[in-house]
């Protein structure tokens, strides 16, 4: 295997050279000098970060999601590992999504998407007892999704936002109130549940979720 064209069991001093490591739970590691850690993370053309913004709050997070869009701007390659598949929609080019310690499946955003179907439409029914009506009326052969302690119906879209304005004028025809409606792509959470039958969680440390 090779880094940059240096391989990995001849020429490990000028692969070291050309890589940094951010880890988890701290930003300098106490065994090494202060050299060394500087050595270990300044300026490298191929940075990983595991798990970078654990513990942060929101305007941590989005700080620490602009300094990694920086360092790609700049030139360096990120490997990003992360549990929050929404940090991976938004920053990854490529993603490869981890299953207890493999590899399921790897693509771009849109082409995992593209793996669980296309939009839908969702729709939050003011009242509790026009869930059953408002369901028979958007989706008349039974494939509406009916969520009751939400009040939301979900339907298959394929027709964009033209259908969303078809659904709001059919509801008001019928006397239907809602609380919301809204037109939504798969998301990443989607597409893991899709893959492995589970949500994305905290696994014990060495087992990631996605990359």
């Amino acid at each position: 295997m090779e880094v940059f064209g240096h391989d990995l069991t001849r020429e490990p001093e000028a692969v070291r050279a050309a890589i940094g490591l951010t880890g988890q739970f701290s930003a300098i590691d106490d065994v090494l000098t202060c050299r060394e850690n500087l050595q270990l993370m300044a300026d490298p053309r191929l940075l990983f970060l595991d798990e970078p913004t654990t513990g942060l709050d929101p305007r941590g997070r989005l700080g620490m999601w602009d300094v990694i869009r920086t360092q790609v701007r700049e030139g360096s390659t990120l490997l990003l590992t992360t549990q929050y598949l929404e940090e991976a929609d938004e920053l990854a080019n490529e993603i490869a999504v981890v299953d207890h310690g493999k590899i399921i499946a790897r693509g771009t955003a849109d082409e995992l998407k593209a793996q669980v179907g296309g939009e839908r439409i969702e729709v939050v029914s003011h009242d509790p007892a026009d869930l059953a009506r408002a369901a028979r009326l958007l989706a008349p052969g039974g494939t509406a999704a009916i969520e009751e302690h939400t009040r939301r119906i979900t339907i298959a879209a394929d027709g964009g936002a033209a259908q969303l304005v078809d659904v709001v004028r059919r509801l008001g025809e019928a006397g239907i109130k809602i609380d919301d409606i809204a037109l939504r792509r798969p998301t990443l959470d989607d597409v893991f549940l899709a893959l492995t039958g589970h949500i994305a969680e905290e696994l014990p440390e060495g087992e990631e979720e996605a990359a």
